[in-house]
């Protein structure tokens, strides 16, 4: 990063102070590495293949010629609206901290805890897909494992486990990994596209393009039995579930150098990037199938079915081998995400044990305990809702809670979006970042994100995870009750105004306690 100059970082830590924070985490990551751990985190080698039978058992072909595009455009517009904030306020927790001051303090913390919660849940549910990608891929044929709660648990201490560490140890050696992840995602998904149409018996490409209706028994039961029209626009999800976690770039502002340019940039890149490589490893995926018909029955199993139907075994291999390490280092990132968060929220009081949470290592400039609780509650909640009685009615709590997750990050995007567009031009927005769209364009996107998350919603509480509507209601009544009968007196929020210069002297503090001189 030579070209990260003293007057870089100067203003970096200006903006920084300027909103009432001290520099206690190291800024150690270039531009390309905030959009890497972005990228690493939408990872299409994860949500992407684990996903797929959303797609295939759904409306076949045109589920991804027609639907990702789509799909991708819908997870754009959040990207957009989103970047446009980041470059005003580039800080760790970004959407907490534009929650309350394009808003309040009620709207900045039930953003906070719609992120919070999305954040460590859908940490459970990719470390989850890659247990069940391990046991499809090597787990079973090679080493003779049985998918139980025991062995998914212990699978998933030792991965997650992996991760925190990494990320203990510094946002130096965790940036590079992801820079790597970027790289390795990169190849990986090409070179899967290139086996995919060398092995396809014959190039239809029209079948991208041709809708199909698999719910119910022709599609394994993903979806039950429902109309053309509505099985494609719930394949919407493959799309939408796979293209998030962009908010990561934002999660790390106060670790990325010259960050209100950099953050938003690796942001947008990061959708536009993973739509477009995603889009042809998918294409090439679906021309490689022998019969549409046939990969349908197969349900969640596609993947498996397709490339040891069609692919050669120490090629297919291969192919495992750098896809099972990309969706680790998916959760690595994902990790690296919620642990600011926590961080973030923490350090002005949100959460339990504030004061453990937000501390910084002074060795490792890294907020030690938020990383090991945020990968410790991932764990408990993936062994807590796989428990034989954790169902409602035949479905389990997991699946609907993992359904839920993506309301639930989407809903805390969409805050300081809407709240973004009656507060332009206001006091409360008065000043706006180097990456600037424009007025228009910006209320623009922030109408079509209002739009978009009214049919996230819709889409996301469909059979079979209809109970996604009473999980979520449930939810927001006890956010109502914990925030009028507990927070509304307590918690006080990030600092606005006057509050901020009154931390001048213990942001000094702070900065002295982590061995931050203000210096490059």
């Amino acid at each position: 990063m030579s070209d990260y100059t003293d007057l870089d970082k100067k203003q970096d830590v200006h903006i920084l102070h300027s909103m009432g924070y001290a520099q206690e985490l190291e800024r150690r990551m270039s531009s390309f590495s905030n959009f890497a751990v972005s990228f690493s985190i939408i990872c299409i080698l994860s949500g992407g293949i684990n996903s797929l039978a959303q797609a295939t058992s759904g409306a076949g072909g045109a589920a991804i010629g027609i639907g990702w595009p789509v799909g991708c455009f819908i997870s754009l517009v959040f990207a957009v609206a989103m970047a446009q904030i980041s470059s005003a306020y580039p800080t760790a927790g970004g959407l907490y901290h534009w929650g309350s001051i394009l808003g309040n303090r009620f709207t900045g913390w039930l953003t906070a805890w719609f992120n919070l919660l999305g954040l460590v849940t859908v940490l459970g549910a990719i470390n989850v897909g890659t247990y069940y990608f391990f046991m499809g891929s090597f787990g079973t044929s090679y080493l003779g494992l049985t998918d139980t709660t025991t062995v998914r648990i212990v699978f998933l201490v030792i991965i997650t486990g992996a991760q925190a560490l990494v990320n203990h140890m510094g946002i130096g050696l965790t940036a590079k990994l992801t820079d790597f992840s970027g790289y390795l995602i990169f190849a990986t998904s090409i070179a899967l596209a290139a086996v995919c149409l060398i092995a396809a018996p014959s190039y239809e490409i029209g079948r991208l393009f041709t809708f199909a209706n698999y719910s119910g028994e022709a599609g394994g039961n993903v979806w039950p039995s429902t109309s053309g029209a509505w099985v494609f626009l719930v394949g919407l999800l493959l799309p939408i579930y796979t293209i998030t976690g962009y908010d990561a770039s934002a999660h790390t502002s106060e670790e990325t150098v010259k960050a209100a340019e950099s953050v938003p940039r690796g942001m947008v890149a990061s959708v536009l990037w993973s739509a477009l490589f995603g889009y042809i490893m998918l294409c090439a995926f679906v021309l490689m199938l022998p019969n549409m018909d046939d990969a349908a029955k197969q349900g969640w199993n596609v993947f498996f079915w397709a490339m040891d139907s069609q692919v050669n075994p120490i090629v297919k291999d291969i192919l495992y081998l750098a896809i099972l390490v990309s969706q680790w280092l998916c959760g690595l990132a994902t990790v690296t995400s919620v642990s600011r968060m926590i961080f973030a929220f923490s350090r002005d009081g949100g959460l339990p044990a504030s004061k453990a949470l937000s501390k910084v290592s002074p060795q490792y400039r890294t907020p030690v305990a938020a990383i090991w609780t945020g990968s410790i509650l991932s764990v408990l909640f993936v062994w807590f809702t796989s428990l034989d009685f954790m169902k409602i009615g035949d479905t389990p709590v997991y699946t609907i809670v993992v359904s839920c997750t993506v309301i639930f990050l989407f809903f805390s995007f969409a805050i300081p979006i809407t709240l973004g567009l009656f507060a332009w031009g206001t006091s409360k927005w008065d000043k706006m970042g180097p990456w600037n769209l424009g007025e228009g364009a910006f209320k623009l996107f922030a109408v079509l994100t209002i739009i978009s998350m009214i049919l996230i919603f819709i889409l996301g509480i469909q059979p079979p995870n209809g109970a996604a509507l009473y999980v979520t209601v449930g939810f927001l009544v006890l956010t109502g009750i914990v925030w009028f009968g507990f927070e509304s007196r307590r918690f006080k929020g990030p600092p606005i105004g006057a509050e901020v210069a009154k931390r001048q002297a213990e942001i000094a503090a702070a900065e002295a306690a982590v061995g931050e001189s203000g210096e490059k």
